[in-house]
């Protein structure tokens, strides 16, 4: 009878489903609260457009690190210890946030709550151990629709929090959200017990790959904020190619590595992640550069903004990429891969070349929005899901865990380079960019989805199986 209650899983209620679906929304709502705030933050902290995408960034670098071994943590360990865990840590980056009285506290509490990243697969992982596969399935799209119902709650919220109560509160409550709903599975959900594993966790790769990204980030803003002179350039640059060449050299010997870097040698898997790169850092230049536009003063071509309005003005585009994340695949069966990438990246450059003219009106950005949305949220989604089929199925994991990193990188490097340019283009007394800065990282979003039709061209019908 002992060995039976180990082996048969115990099944979980209605009670623990909700916990772990409450969990999703507040961790959502945690993630999403920065974008329509980020000019907010600013302003109160005084720091610029590029030290403001930090804010943002720190929390997708440590969600890419963190992505690739959240699940092999939580089948290592137990599903429940493991996510126990991470909330801990993600609650602690929350309150560290609700109360920072500057930005390097902001920051660091922006990299703890990264960890959050590993709260989904770590649910999927407690649903399918305690639940009939039919079931499961259902808890699985549950969780998933809240994180996302999450993030445009985020969004729609940010504003009305900060500017009645403080920036400080944005942070504070969905973190109490997450505390109550972290302590409610504590209390009810089972454990489940750890599967034996003779491969380690990558830690080495972990802290290279996180210490490269901060390294290259923290060197964007310093190049262009500071200017720098060339030999520190030059001392940032060489950084940046030890850390990832570290990186590299432990992955390649790493017994089980964080990223496959043996993955990469097949031709269909390096051009997806070649393509989610390019897509998805076009895009967070546009995520980046749009809210900053929008609070500019209107005396010359902004709209004076609050947090509230940019956040309104932003919930058609999160509506937008969440609909387009779920239909991507379905439209690459459909038409086919190359089809739905060169309809993306299209929508996209005629978007970005529109916007370098017309950005004279709120519906004029808002449309903007949805459609690079919709082109990000079709082309990432569909090379996800053709990648997952195209490989062998003891392989899918890696690779789709790869495309997700990648897909993060991405939008974090766009966003920093975004703010770089606003840096660059910033008059020098009063700090507001300049409107020939917006419309220069507008043209820079329309060359990189235009280098991303040159990469579908280049790309061989047969590697995109």
């Amino acid at each position: 009878m002992a060995t039976e209650a180990v082996v048969s899983p115990v099944r979980i209620g209605r009670l623990s489903i909700g916990a772990l679906g409450i969990l999703a929304l507040a961790l959502g709502t945690l993630q999403s609260v920065v974008e329509p705030a980020l000019p907010l933050l600013q302003r109160e902290l005084g720091v610029s457009p590029a030290e403001g995408a930090l804010v943002g960034n720190t929390l997708l670098i440590t969600g890419a690190v963190v992505a690739p071994v959240a699940g092999k943590l939580g089948d290592r360990y137990g599903g429940k210890r493991v996510l126990v865990r991470l909330m801990a840590v993600v609650s602690a980056g929350g309150l560290l946030a609700g109360l920072a009285p500057n930005l390097p506290v902001l920051l660091l509490g922006q990299v703890l709550q990264g960890v959050m990243v590993g709260a989904l697969p770590l649910s999927f992982i407690l649903v399918r151990k305690h639940l009939p596969s039919g079931e499961s399935q259902l808890a699985i799209g549950v969780v998933m629709a809240l994180f996302t119902g999450g993030g445009m709650v985020g969004t729609l919220f940010a504003g009305p929090i900060a500017e009645g109560l403080s920036w400080h509160w944005m942070f504070a409550l969905p973190t109490i959200a997450i505390i109550a709903a972290t302590l409610v599975l504590t209390r009810l959900m089972p454990h489940d017990p750890p599967s034996p594993s003779d491969h380690r966790i990558d830690w080495p790769g972990m802290v290279l790959l996180s210490g490269t990204l901060l390294t290259f980030m923290l060197g964007l803003v310093k190049t262009t904020g500071a200017g720098l002179p060339p030999l520190a350039v030059g001392a940032i640059a060489v950084a940046v190619a030890a850390l990832t060449t570290g990186w590299v050299v432990v992955e390649r010997r790493a017994a089980s590595p964080m990223v496959d870097l043996g993955m990469l040698a097949k031709p269909a898997m390096w051009h997806s992640c070649v393509l989610t790169l390019v897509i998805t850092a076009g895009f967070g230049m546009v995520a980046f550069l749009l809210p900053q536009l929008f609070a500019v003063s209107a005396d010359g071509y902004g709209f004076a903004a609050d947090t509230t309005e940019i956040g309104l003005f932003l919930l058609p585009g999160a509506v937008a990429g969440a609909v387009s994340d779920s239909v991507g695949g379905i439209a690459a069966r459909r038409f086919g891969l190359r089809a739905v990438l060169v309809v993306g990246a299209v929508v996209t450059a005629g978007t970005m070349v529109a916007l370098m003219s017309l950005h004279t009106a709120e519906w004029q950005l808002v449309l903007a929005k949805v459609l690079a949305a919709i082109g990000a949220g079709l082309g990432t989604t569909a090379l996800l899901t053709r990648t997952a089929t195209a490989v062998g199925t003891r392989d899918t994991g890696i690779a789709t865990g790869l495309l997700v990193v990648t897909r993060v990188i991405g939008v974090a490097v766009g966003s920093q380079v975004a703010g770089a340019i606003l840096d660059a283009g910033a008059d020098s007394t009063t700090g507001r960019p300049a409107e020939s800065a917006f419309v220069t990282g507008f043209a820079v979003a329309g060359l990189v989805a235009a280098l991303s039709l040159l990469v579908v061209r280049s790309t061989k019908k047969g590697t995109q199986a």
